[in-house]
């Protein structure tokens, strides 16, 4: 019994170490997200700009990417002018502006360009917590019915949407017949 004890130590050690040398080769962009294959939460919140509230209903009858920014996101500076890019070429994007004060939301938009059809302020970061937000940036592609298709997180640049999304949002118009 007492050799059984002089072992466990070590055993316990082995077993952890199997599990921290997996882990060093998981994606850290690859956060599962319980929401794919669901319809968008429900959510009632305002504008970005314009006033007037916003609710789920307003992200039906297309295709689109949503994406949580904040102002207070260095990352989102770096895919900003990528979503501008984007909305040039016709992708419809909607934004979720995640725990950020509205006049602050409103003047970088001002000076960077403005790549949301419509734009959600989530102050409190209640429609976050739904999605189940880890940070930002993190965009969300949603189909013409409103169901979560797929999640990415991190920033959007060129190549992600080359590899990862214009793909499955050009399956997506398709299944719509847009």
């Amino acid at each position: 019994m007492r050799r059984w004890l002089l072992l466990l130590p070590l055993v316990l050690f082995l077993v952890l170490a199997v599990f921290l040398y997996r882990g060093l080769f998981l994606d850290p962009q690859s956060l599962p997200s319980a929401l794919i294959g669901k319809p968008f939460p429900a959510f009632q919140l305002p504008a970005v700009q314009g006033g007037g509230m916003l609710s789920r209903d307003a992200f039906l009858g297309r295709p689109a990417l949503v994406n949580v920014w904040g102002t207070w996101c260095v990352a989102c500076r770096d895919e900003h002018p990528v979503l501008n890019t984007l909305k040039a070429q016709g992708v419809v994007i909607y934004g979720v502006n995640y725990k950020d004060d509205n006049a602050a939301a409103q003047k970088w938009l001002a000076q960077f360009h403005d790549p949301y059809q419509l734009n959600v302020a989530d102050a409190d970061g209640s429609l976050g917590v739904d999605l189940g937000v880890y940070g930002a940036p993190e965009t969300f592609l949603i189909d013409a019915k409103g169901v979560v298709r797929f999640k990415h997180v991190g920033v959007i640049d060129q190549q992600v949407w080359r590899e990862q999304l214009a793909g499955r949002y050009q399956q997506l118009l398709d299944e719509a017949g847009q």
